[in-house]
């Protein structure tokens, strides 16, 4: 098998100082362990994610079984979440976006659980974030237009359970929407 990453001028020494140097990926308590392969197939896929497994294993240098291997256990431990196309919203008929702060009405764990289920039900919320600080959820909803929104607020987020208090912003223009990308984080200090 040839070496694919001598090929391309060093690939595996480059993503072994990045594995060694960063204390993230090695010592955080969340973090899976990664190797070079890992990082390889992430990268493959993450630019071209409709590759075979025959096509991924050839660019990453391994046999298509142990990239097959590695590929199942990257989805498993959730480091690959899914392989999807991006699509618009404005395209499907939803070009309003809206961000929503909800406080709830208390903290238990059946107020957080039944309000992410209505949460999750919803297909105009796009996500929704339990965060820290003054509201306890951060949503993004897509709306057609403002009576639309109107209607979701009035009809459906403030019938969410436990819901308190309800905050909207507006998004005027989107300025950056990006997936993540294995590069935007595991930089090589040199």
């Amino acid at each position: 098998m040839r070496n694919v990453f001598a090929e391309r001028g060093g690939q595996s020494a480059r993503d072994a100082n990045i594995l060694q140097r960063s204390p993230n990926l090695r010592n955080h308590p969340h973090m899976y362990e990664v190797d070079h392969f890992d990082l390889a197939i992430m990268r493959a896929l993450e630019r071209e994610g409709r590759l075979s497994n025959t096509a991924l294993a050839e660019r990453v240098g391994l046999s298509p079984s142990a990239c097959s291997r590695r590929l199942d256990r990257l989805e498993k431990e959730g480091a690959i979440k899914g392989y999807y196309a991006r699509l618009s919203h404005r395209h499907l008929g939803r070009p309003v976006t809206v961000l929503v702060n909800i406080a709830l009405s208390g903290q238990s764990e059946r107020h957080l659980s039944e309000f992410e289920a209505a949460a999750r039900r919803c297909p105009n919320v796009l996500f929704c974030f339990l965060m820290s600080g003054e509201y306890d959820y951060l949503l993004r909803v897509a709306a057609r237009d403002l009576q639309d929104f109107e209607r979701i607020h009035k009809t459906v987020l403030s019938a969410f359970p436990h819901v308190a208090r309800l905050n909207s912003s507006f998004a005027l223009r989107e300025v950056v929407d990006r997936p993540v990308r294995s590069s935007d984080f595991l930089e090589d200090d040199d």
